[in-house]
């Protein structure tokens, strides 16, 4: 190995060093094509010379197995910026999951934004996540932010300008529950049967244009509320009582005329559901009524084909979510029902309702588009966990009536 190993910036001029610079190297790697010059590598910063001595000896082994990575000077932040666009592109991914990468980049950008991708040590990455668990962040959230980290700094690795991967070995602590926080634990929020007929008859009688087909839909199929909106007649199969899920609303700033119809959210989401009779007559008769303001305003009507469309100011454009949202809120508040579900509780109810009715959880989760997910499953477990006391308690009775 041609080269040397010198200390840098070192002003003794005795035999024994007293200053304390650190070692450095200087080896050469090799031939400049283009000038016909030697090219030398330069590194600064070791203890020892025995430790400048080790970095050189792999350096070179490294050259001889052509595996030598000019590591990047980019920093954290810059690179995060870069990799995003090239995440979004290759994968096709949705809007929703951009904006989601985006949220979990900014909690690491405290911790390694201005520093060079090349400095982040597995102990920086590691100490980063245990302090996002310090300040609170729940398990599913630290879990979003390290798979961020991970795929930024495995694409690092791919585009060789990084050695190492800092997040290779990275874990999550989990604090263990007790017997009593398991117990204690809820599960999500929905109606009971007779609570959702209430809750339909105020939507019915009470209900602003479009409540009682939108809840109506919502709790006798469990489809998601960005499902919903995205609706349209086309979708409808009238003579088969089909509805095809193929597509979902996005429009994080509520404005309506800036709303994007993305795909839906797993491979799984794309299915076909067979709806009542009821539901069905219901869409009858708001096509008709939809289809007289169409015939009035002819051209000024958005016409896409939407079946919550707009009947007031922006004719015919999809209503946004939120009004969903607002919507059962107030009939909550007129059937003096729990203010605090949403229209994803009614999933929730539909997943119980299916359980009291002896459905499947494999049918289930087919229905709500699920490949897989624990809240299912959970509301499942709830029911017929009850069911099955329930029998327990008819058993017993039946026995004792028989003494």
């Amino acid at each position: 190995m041609k080269g040397h190993f010198y200390k840098r910036s070192c002003k003794c001029k005795k035999k024994k060093c007293t200053c304390g610079s650190k070692w450095a190297y200087v080896v050469d790697i090799g031939i400049d094509p283009i000038t016909g010059k030697r090219k030398q590598k330069t590194k600064s910063g070791f203890r020892t010379k025995q430790e400048a001595e080790k970095a050189a000896t792999t350096l070179m082994h490294e050259l001889e197995q052509g595996i030598v990575i000019e590591e990047t000077d980019q920093t954290f932040n810059d690179f995060a910026n870069e990799w995003l666009p090239i995440y979004s592109e290759a994968k096709d991914v949705k809007p929703g999951t951009v904006r989601v990468r985006l949220h979990e980049i900014s909690k690491l950008v405290p911790y390694f934004g201005q520093l060079k991708l090349k400095d982040i040590t597995r102990k920086m990455y590691q100490d980063a996540l245990n302090d996002l668990n310090d300040q609170g962040y729940s398990d599913s959230t630290r879990e979003g932010i390290n798979r961020t980290g991970r795929m930024i700094f495995r694409k690092a690795l791919e585009m060789e300008l990084i050695k190492k991967d800092p997040t290779e070995f990275a874990y999550l602590k989990k604090e263990k529950k007790t017997i009593e926080q398991l117990e204690e634990e809820e599960i999500p929020k929905y109606l009971e049967k007779e609570e959702l007929a209430l809750f339909l008859k105020t939507a019915e009688e009470y209900g602003l244009e479009h409540d009682y087909l939108m809840f109506l839909i919502l709790s006798y199929t469990g489809i998601r509320v960005g499902e919903l909106v995205a609706l349209k007649w086309k979708d409808v199969d009238f003579v088969n009582y089909t509805i095809s899920i193929t597509k979902t609303y996005y429009n994080p700033t509520n404005n309506t005329l800036k709303y994007l119809l993305v795909t839906p959210k797993t491979r799984k989401s794309r299915r076909k559901i067979i709806v009542d009779e009821e539901i069905i007559n219901a869409l009858k008769e708001n096509k008709i009524i939809q289809n007289q303001v169409i015939k009035q305003l002819g051209d000024d009507y958005y016409n896409k084909d939407f079946i919550f469309a707009k009947m007031e100011r922006q004719h015919g454009y999809p209503i946004v979510i939120k009004t969903v949202q607002n919507r059962m809120k107030r009939l909550l508040h007129l059937a003096n029902l729990n203010p605090e579900l949403t229209p994803h509780s009614l999933r929730h109810t539909h997943t119980s309702l299916l359980a009291e009715a002896g459905v499947a959880l494999e049918q289930i989760m087919d229905r709500l588009g699920h490949s897989d997910d624990q809240i299912t499953k959970d509301v499942y477990l709830h029911v017929t966990q009850e069911m099955k006391k329930e029998a327990s308690q008819k058993f017993s009775e039946l026995m004792r009536s028989l003494r």
